[in-house]
């Protein structure tokens, strides 16, 4: 049976469900970054995926970058699956701007994560919906 693994659901905020993935936000206001986790059990790689899944997973991250470049016009889109710290099998999707702390760096480790007020997360909520349609 598929659980999120704890780390991910300590440090975000789920946005949507859609096919495959439950999509989060991390809570780090500084830097728009979506997690895409797909709802199967004891995944760690994505060659771990059904051959139907990672078209799935594919399609997925690509309305995520899609969502993100409408939101918020970034200067560039990273995707990734690290895997390093939480193995459960999971794609991050992150918005960068030259401006950003960490440009043109990885942002992991470059600076605190900035939590999301109450007001800036019910913001981003209701423009991913609105994006998302």
């Amino acid at each position: 049976m598929f659980q999120l693994d704890p780390r991910l659901a300590a440090v975000s905020t789920e946005l949507a469900a859609w096919p495959l993935s439950r999509v989060l936000l991390m809570n780090d206001a500084s830097y728009p970054w979506l997690i895409l986790v797909p709802v199967r059990a004891g995944m760690r790689e994505l060659i771990d995926l059904a051959v139907a899944d990672r078209a799935v997973l594919l399609d997925e991250i690509v309305r995520a970058c899609d969502i993100l470049r409408a939101m918020v016009k970034p200067d560039k889109l990273n995707v990734a699956a690290l895997g390093n710290v939480v193995a459960q099998l999971h794609v991050h999707v992150i918005a960068r701007f030259a401006t950003d702390a960490a440009w043109p760096r990885p942002v992991w480790g470059v600076k605190p994560p900035v939590p999301y007020t109450p007001a800036a997360l019910a913001d981003f909520q209701r423009r991913f919906a609105a994006a998302a349609r």
